[in-house]
């Protein structure tokens, strides 16, 4: 099936499109042929709250079921893969149907599309323990959605089963893509990050409208779902012109999303905070705030509220401002493309620059009281923030003071976000081993919002191996052509992989090699010159026991995340 310059079965590529009903005409087709009775079986069953009828032309999630006003409404799965919203009365209340059946009795039968509007819609007004929210200062697992649609029946029934709270819709510009760039065939986006190589942005090939829409149905079709958020990751603004432009076309493709995590680490000074001459450090408040009467105002809100000196004042003023205003910039357009609607915002600092050494600008408590000042001074609405703790992608925790520099380091940062009603977030954390996340769970009591990402990618491949090696083998193969392109190109990181493969004693393909571990990611949503995936399917075309041993293992992993860091 063609959707712009797209060429994509929606069934096997599932959450990149923006609605679940890719066929209305096929989808009505599908509903009128099924008998009347069935349909009035199933609204008889909501109502009298008894077992759902199964008809082998369509399943009806009771997870979905809702009364309201005089209606019966329901999500419906179909044998094509496609998903429509029904509607057993005369209620309407979700817009324009696809078609209506008029029924014998003088109820009809209301047939709805399971686009992004219509499903914020019946999350909103039919099902609203349904839908992603806005929780504030609860504390959650960020849980990467890599593998969207194979992963979300194991966090389910992870978060049923150890009782926490997540955002288990969640990805960044890095794992997913705009629709708009898709459907018109737009080559991705690369970054390059330093010795390791070249990343497209999007590689899991999911859009942002689409990961939400498969999200929310696949809530809707759990029969139980407890709280949770969907979590527009690391919307990053680098220097340059264009970037704030660049995060609010994110932000627009996001607009249904309930957390907002803005990454604004390249915009930070780092050199101010080692500025010795007060003159110098003064100079900074200066050079970046014009008014010389906002200079006066922030002067004397942070001295007296804080007890900071002028020289201090202007060394914080000159590592964060500009980071600052882009977050006050931001917000405000969230706000509007949310239309007022209530919403989480993370002010990311923790991703250091290349060349920027993680250890010699952790976030000191001078730094997190200052940024808690100026997002109350500002009235900003930002409710996390995820300081620079030194925790490093790929690696456990390696600061030279230890477990217990690092707990009590977190314990001080977690006092002062918490008499602000702030919570602190820990990126990275499936690099971090066992006894580290039970530092920060001591540090914290359980009160963080603490992500894992590539995780869930890993437990894929693990599992592919086990149960399907040889489907394993391609991605295998097509991983270590990557790293081997990019050792190529000049990376060392690359080159250091391969040499650790080719030296090493057992050669066969397997998931724990690093020339894998690493380069891995780019095969799910790799498109070729046309703007066409290349291998994307065969990610969603495993045999049932595969993707039931996957759920297994993500309950498993979960939960045990979750009670290292004291949240079950």
């Amino acid at each position: 099936m063609r959707f712009g310059h797209l060429e994509i079965n929606p069934r096997k590529d599932p959450a990149v499109l923006d609605t679940a009903t890719w066929d209305p005409a096929g989808a009505w087709a599908a509903v009128t042929a099924v008998d009347e009775s069935y349909w009035k079986s199933v609204a008889r069953a909501v109502r009298e709250d008894h077992r759902l009828c199964v008809d082998e032309r369509c399943a009806v999630y009771a997870g979905s079921t809702a009364e309201y006003r005089a209606s019966v409404f329901f999500l419906a799965g179909l044998a094509d893969g496609q998903h429509v919203f029904v509607e057993f009365g005369t209620d309407e209340a979700l817009g324009e149907p696809i078609g209506i059946r008029p029924l014998k009795d003088g109820n009809r039968l209301s047939v709805y599309p399971t686009d992004a509007v219509t499903v914020d819609r019946y999350v909103s007004l039919i099902r609203p323990d349904k839908g992603p929210r806005a929780l504030g200062a609860v504390p959650r697992l960020g849980v990467g959605s890599r593998m969207t649609t194979a992963a979300w029946p194991g966090v389910w029934r992870a978060m049923n089963k150890c009782r926490f709270c997540a955002n288990p819709i969640q990805n960044s510009v890095r794992e997913v893509n705009l629709l708009e760039d898709v459907l018109a065939g737009r080559s991705p986006r690369l970054n390059y990050m330093a010795n390791f190589g070249r990343v497209q942005e999007g590689h899991t090939g999911s859009t942002f409208e689409g990961l939400w829409v498969a999200g929310v149905l696949e809530a809707l079709k759990a029969e139980l779902s407890p709280e949770f958020g969907a979590d527009a990751d690391h919307i990053t603004v680098r220097r340059g012109d264009d970037n704030i432009d660049r995060a609010k076309r994110v932000i627009q493709a996001a607009c249904h999303y309930t957390f907002f995590t803005l990454d604004v680490s390249d915009l930070l000074e780092y050199s101010a905070m080692n500025v010795t001459s007060e003159s110098l450090a003064q100079d900074y408040i200066t050079k970046q705030i014009r008014r010389s009467k906002q200079q006066d105002e922030v002067i004397a809100y942070h001295t007296h509220r804080s007890g900071l000196d002028k020289a201090t004042i202007g060394r914080l003023v000159g590592k964060y401002w500009s980071a600052l205003d882009a977050v006050e910039q931001l917000s405000g357009h969230i706000n509007a493309v949310r239309n007022g609607a209530a919403f989480d915002l993370e002010l990311s600092i923790d991703e250091t620059p290349a060349g920027i050494d993680a250890f010699t600008c952790l976030t000191s408590e001078i730094e997190l009281t200052f940024l808690a000042g100026e997002i109350q001074r500002r009235r900003m609405p930002v409710t996390h923030i995820a300081p620079n703790f030194g925790v490093e992608k790929e690696l456990d925790y390696r600061g030279a003071d230890g477990l217990t520099g690092l707990e009590e380091r977190i314990r001080r940062l977690n006092n002062i976000s918490g008499e602000l009603g702030i919570m602190l977030d820990c990126h990275s954390g499936d690099d971090l081993k066992p006894a580290t996340r039970r530092a920060i769970g001591r540090a914290t009591q359980g009160r963080i919002h603490f992500k894992v990402s590539p995780a869930l990618q890993v437990i894929f491949a693990e599992t592919m191996n086990d149960v399907v090696p040889e489907r394993f083998r391609f991605w295998w193969d097509d991983a270590l052509d990557y790293a081997r392109r990019e050792a190529e190109a000049g990376s060392d990181f690359a080159a250091d992989c391969l040499r650790r493969y080719e030296t090493c004693d057992n050669k066969r393909p397997s998931p724990e090699h690093a020339v894998f571990r690493y380069y891995n990611f780019a095969s799910v949503g790799k498109r070729d010159e046309r703007g066409q995936f290349v291998h994307r399917e065969k990610f969603y075309d495993l045999p049932a026991d595969f993707y039931r041993e996957y759920q297994q293992r993500i309950c498993s992993y979960l939960c045990e995340v979750a009670a290292d860091v004291e949240m079950s």
